[in-house]
């Protein structure tokens, strides 16, 4: 018996500077969305949330009746800042129904994470290297900016690392810690956090260093709640580490390649997320198009490389795994499509099952 899900596509809408200099035109008209099913892995076009700029980066609600988007931009309101957008979300239908948008007190905002409780939205600002704390109204809404916090600094990249600039913002299983990887300094940020009042306390050991020139990116966190794992853009590494919840601290376990050892053409890493048991690890490769595939010891959190697959398109910026579990879904930027993985359970590989075409400039896929 078939089951159909719901999928959000966040696009963008119209061109954009990125930090390697290149200009993307984007061809979205807003927050795509779509039907998945999970008994053949058919993805059917099923409606366009319109009019929302460079909806770029996604998050769903814990109770699923809202949905989260930053606007990618450089501008809002006549002032250097991106944008937050809030809608409410029908659960059966898919339908988005906007309801307000604030600031972010930073530029080009590429990521959003809804905290565990449901309370506040944290936002990336990449261009700035900042990230910002919104509290969350009972009807979903969006209030002002409770704080920002601006990082510093630089690394060893002329180009990439002249300054900072915050990819992600990740709170632990319990909500008391908060991890920000910036890809300019080298470092993943420590914050404690006070929920009652949206504020990012400094942690007693403020960030943890990754290599030089690795530059970063995203946090994912075991389901198991002892280990966070990292993808690092500029070098296409990987980066397990063990956690101490009680301390907030990251103690780095190993750091693996994601690229094949023979590879040596241009690739850099992207999104990492990870299967709902905790056995099976993913990362995208940007160049490579690809994604690598690990193997987690759920004992000690150490990785083996199991191997990698073809996407399937150009620039996979973004994946999901759905919530069952079974299926991977990988949205390739540069080539308008969506592919879609059945996940083998059992050797840890991924089939592909399609190829969703005419997906415009596809940067985030969520399914509800």
């Amino acid at each position: 018996m078939s089951q159909t899900r719901i999928v959000f596509v966040g696009t963008y809408t119209e061109p954009i500077l990125f930090g390697t200099g290149q200009i993307l035109r984007g061809k979205g008209q807003g927050i795509h969305i779509y039907r998945f099913d999970t008994s053949s892995g058919a993805l059917e076009p099923h409606g366009v949330a319109e009019g929302v700029r460079n909806p770029s980066y996604l998050a769903i609600h814990p109770s699923r009746r809202y949905l989260y988007a930053v606007n990618e931009m450089k501008e809002f309101e006549g002032r250097p800042s991106g944008a937050i957008s809030a809608f409410t979300l029908d659960p059966d239908t898919g339908q988005l129904s906007f309801i307000n948008q604030k600031p972010t007190h930073g530029t080009d905002p590429c990521h959003v994470s809804v905290m565990h409780d449901g309370q506040s939205v944290l936002v990336a600002n990449f261009a700035s290297g900042s990230v910002c704390v919104l509290p969350i109204g009972p009807d979903g809404s969006l209030g002002d900016a409770t704080d920002v916090v601006q990082h510093h600094g630089s690394s060893i990249d002329p180009v990439r690392q002249a300054g900072p600039h915050a990819h992600a913002a990740t709170p632990d299983i319990d909500g008391r810690f908060v991890f920000v990887p910036d890809l300019g300094l080298d470092k993943v940020m420590i914050y404690g956090l006070d929920a009652a009042r949206g504020l990012l306390k400094p942690h007693t050991t403020p960030w943890v260093e990754t290599r030089p020139g690795a530059g970063p990116r995203q946090v994912v966190m075991h389901p198991g709640g002892r280990f966070a794992y990292l993808i690092n853009e500029l070098d296409s590494t990987m980066t397990a580490f063990r956690y101490d919840s009680e301390r907030g601290m990251l103690q780095e376990i190993q750091t693996l390649s994601t690229l094949p050892d023979a590879f040596d053409g241009k690739s850099t890493g992207a999104e990492v997320q990870i299967t709902p048991s905790g056995d099976l690890l993913y990362g995208s490769n940007r160049g490579h198009d690809s994604l690598v595939i690990f193997a987690v010891n759920q004992a000690d959190g150490t990785l083996t490389r199991i191997g990698h697959v073809s996407t399937q398109g150009h620039i996979p910026r973004s994946f999901t795994v759905d919530p069952d579990g079974n299926w991977v879904l990988v949205a390739n930027q540069d080539t308008d499509n969506i592919a879609v993985f059945q996940v083998d359970h059992g050797t840890g590989a991924l089939a592909l099952a399609g190829v969703a075409p005419h997906v415009p400039t596809p940067v985030c896929v969520k399914v509800l």
